[in-house]
């Protein structure tokens, strides 16, 4: 039986990086595409399989056209299904906690003052 989905759905193509441990413990690290978000999961485009229940880190930056200045979404979060559809495979990941770190619009670091003329 599915459960009912507890949040309104958007529909996303945002580059994600993930990280988890495999079983034997050691760091692993993937590259996808975030399909769709919601504020209690995300379905991530990935080409690696990751098994169920596994607990993943992931982060991605939210464009400006969702917010009013980038930010970067952190989140921790576990595998709760592998979905392969043709030549898209990915997976369903519950979200259990999550950040939003606002990040500076490219050229709008801090200025350095002139340099003194002679």
């Amino acid at each position: 039986m599915n459960k009912p989905r507890t949040g309104q759905r958007f529909l996303f193509e945002l580059p994600v990086e993930i990280q988890w441990k495999s079983p034997a413990g050691g760091r692993r690290k993937a590259t996808g595409k975030i399909r769709d978000i919601s504020s209690s999961g995300v379905f991530i485009d990935i080409p690696i399989r990751v098994p169920r229940a596994t607990s993943i880190s992931i982060k991605t930056v939210l464009p400006l056209e969702v917010t009013p200045v980038p930010v970067e979404l952190l989140c921790k979060g576990r595998v709760v299904r592998w979905n392969e559809r043709g030549p898209v495979q990915g997976m369903a990941v519950t979200i259990d906690e999550y950040t939003l770190h606002p990040m500076p619009r490219a050229g709008s670091g801090t200025k350095l003052p002139p340099k003194p003329t002679d």
